[in-house]
């Protein structure tokens, strides 16, 4: 990187920081350095080196139904009322993985990933789509593109640090991990649980299964750090978070199901 991009690359992160460059969909100040184009275009690949990995689902049934909650999902990203902007992709696709992991992911691009072993804790379709309305919800948050400006911005605030003080840039890199893109990252994952709650409401799925479902997680979940040291928050503060969510999340519902919108993914 030439001397001009790198000071170009250093004023535009300290402005970014100084002053928020976007605003998530619940109001977070947010600071973005990367295009929705350009994460997008990283999310297609990463989907398709996965999908090369790891042996896709040949269960029919099992793709029909995590396409059926999928969608049902995706379809309602439009009704979604919030103070920020959305990062919505042009379309969506869907892959059921044949693992035993418990685990799903959305990437931009509107790429969407379930691990068969997921659907033996999230026994409903409703605590499916609390799964899915999460990780959607990451997407339309921007978070991937987030976390790449903290990260890069760190870096460069690491290197400032040891020039201009002599402190080790290992105890900086380390500090900054704990204190604050740990702490980022726990708040992305308790945002995208919010979000993801009024989107599987305003879908017809029962906003309460998703506390059902971090119930089911919590006893499935084997040692787990602590949430200090943690990117996702504990699942006793996810259940308490959801909980005071609920007041939100169920007329939400309510009018959805009123609508006519009554999932029936089997």
């Amino acid at each position: 990187m030439s001397l001009l991009s790198r000071q170009t690359l250093i004023l535009a992160t300290l402005a970014c920081t100084l002053v928020a460059c976007a605003t998530s969909p619940l109001g977070r100040r947010q600071f973005l350095l990367v295009s929705d184009a350009e994460v997008s275009q990283a999310g297609a690949a990463s989907f398709q080196a996965m999908q090369k990995k790891i042996p896709q689902s040949k269960d029919s049934r099992q793709v029909a139904y995590v396409n059926c909650v999928s969608a049902a999902i995706v379809n309602e990203i439009p009704r979604l009322q919030v103070q920020g902007r959305l990062h919505v992709p042009t379309g969506w696709e869907v892959a059921v993985f044949d693992s035993k992991d418990v685990n799903a992911f959305a990437l931009p691009g509107g790429k969407i990933g379930v691990y068969s072993g997921l659907l033996k804790v999230a026994a409903t379709q409703d605590q499916l789509a609390a799964v899915v309305g999460h990780e959607v919800s990451h997407v339309l948050a921007g978070h991937s593109a987030e976390r790449y400006s903290e990260t890069v911005a760190s870096q460069i605030g690491g290197v400032v640090v040891q020039a201009t003080t002599g402190v080790n840039g290992d105890l900086v890199g380390m500090a900054t991990q704990a204190f604050i893109l740990l702490p980022f990252s726990r708040a992305h994952e308790t945002e995208a649980d919010l979000l993801g709650l009024d989107l599987m409401a305003a879908a017809g799925f029962d906003p309460r299964q998703s506390i059902t479902l971090w119930q089911n997680m919590a006893r499935a979940g084997g040692g787990k750090p602590p949430e200090f040291m943690s990117s996702h928050p504990s699942d006793e503060t996810r259940i308490r978070n959801l909980s005071e969510r609920l007041y939100t999340a169920m007329p939400i519902y309510e009018r959805a199901r009123a609508e006519g919108r009554q999932p029936r993914c089997s």
